[in-house]
């Protein structure tokens, strides 16, 4: 499992996709997301401005990646 550091609060769903390397940038993210091809802690979001927190987990193309806060 893939590990990815947020500083803030928060990360946006598209945005974590462009750091964990899962897609190349915005524009992919944006169409893999609203295709359906991404889960959030194991559930289907189509919201590329999803919000996600410390101990979420995201999964695509059969990589799963785990936020974590800066200091963990």
């Amino acid at each position: 499992m893939l590990v990815i550091h947020i500083r803030d609060e928060f990360i946006k769903l598209g945005q974590a996709m462009k750091l964990a390397d899962l897609v190349s940038d915005g524009v992919e993210a944006k169409y893999v997301i609203s295709d359906g091809l991404v889960k959030v802690n194991g559930e289907v979001d189509t919201r590329r401005g999803r919000k996600l927190y410390v101990g979420d987990t995201i999964s695509y193309n059969g990589q799963d990646v785990q936020v974590e806060g800066e200091s963990e």
